[in-house]
């Protein structure tokens, strides 16, 4: 068998302030080591119960974040960025996949960093009129693929929200509980690991039940994306398969979600060069 995570850092223990989420901050390598020590015991929970490969999507900022040298031998890791599919390349083909360290969409309250795919550009992203977070999305492709997403770990925003929505059989593990955008409590490392060995195990045995399926859903796909700016929709506009909507907004359809998760990657790459130049 075959697992797959996708890891961020936003929704990881400890990880709170902006210091911890770039390469130069001062507190990178602290959330570097927190989320090496959170993949880590995963893998080997998957390994230990019948998972002979387990691929990492190293999935935030550079996505350069696990210290490769500390990961076990069955582990494949997907490094660097950009890449097609972002966070969940290396998905395909998997039997299960698990995400870790994921926050809550934008706009949800009380939720450390709380964004959709790029903080800096997007305001919020629409599939078939429902708003999603990186969760519901990659849930989504993955589902396509038929692999379903068996355990959510990260921020209890998110577990209150799109995880227990739309995925009520995926397990959640909640890794902190946030106070504002910029505060957090969460449980000892020790405890942390106590919590994912525990949610692995329950998770597998929820998915050789039966009980967890991969997510669909309808076709075509009709996505909606608000911009932070209007200059960065005027960018997206340039694409003959977009339509404006409004100062700041766009849509689309694609006839699968691979094909608007493309599209969704590539309006945001427009969007952060038109930042790049303008700032």
């Amino acid at each position: 068998m075959r697992a797959f995570i996708s890891l961020d850092l936003e929704g990881l223990p400890h990880v709170v302030s902006p210091e911890h989420l770039s390469v130069k901050k001062a507190l990178y390598g602290e959330a570097r080591k927190i989320a090496t020590e959170v993949v880590k015991i995963t893998a080997m929970t998957l390994h230990e119960l019948g998972f002979e490969e387990v691929v990492v999507a190293d999935s935030h900022g550079p996505m350069v974040n696990i210290i490769p040298e500390e990961m076990p031998g069955f582990v494949k890791l997907v490094r660097g960025f950009p890449r097609p599919l972002s966070m969940v390349a290396g998905g395909k083909g998997s039997d299960v996949a698990i995400f870790l360290g994921y926050h809550a969409r934008s706009g949800v309250g009380r939720a450390t960093f709380e964004h959709t795919y790029s903080g800096s550009t997007i305001d919020w992203i629409t599939v078939n009129g429902r708003a999603v977070s990186e969760t519901l999305l990659n849930a989504y492709l993955l589902g396509e693929w038929g692999v379903p997403v068996i355990l959510v770990a990260g921020d209890r925003a998110l577990l209150e929200s799109d995880v227990r929505d739309a995925l009520p059989e995926t397990v959640g593990v909640p890794l902190k509980e946030s106070f504002s955008r910029y505060s957090a409590i969460s449980p000892s490392m020790d405890a942390i690991k106590d919590l994912l060995r525990k949610g692995t195990k329950e998770a597998v045995k929820r998915w050789k039940e039966g009980a967890i399926k991969p997510l669909s859903v309808e076709k075509p796909v009709k996505v909606g994306m608000r911009f932070l700016n209007s200059g960065f929709a005027d960018a997206a506009e340039l694409c003959p398969l977009v339509r404006r909507i409004d100062g700041k907004t766009v849509e689309f359809e694609a006839n699968s979600v691979e094909e608007a998760y493309k599209m969704i990657e590539l309006l945001i790459f427009a969007a952060t060069g038109v930042r790049a130049i303008f700032g």
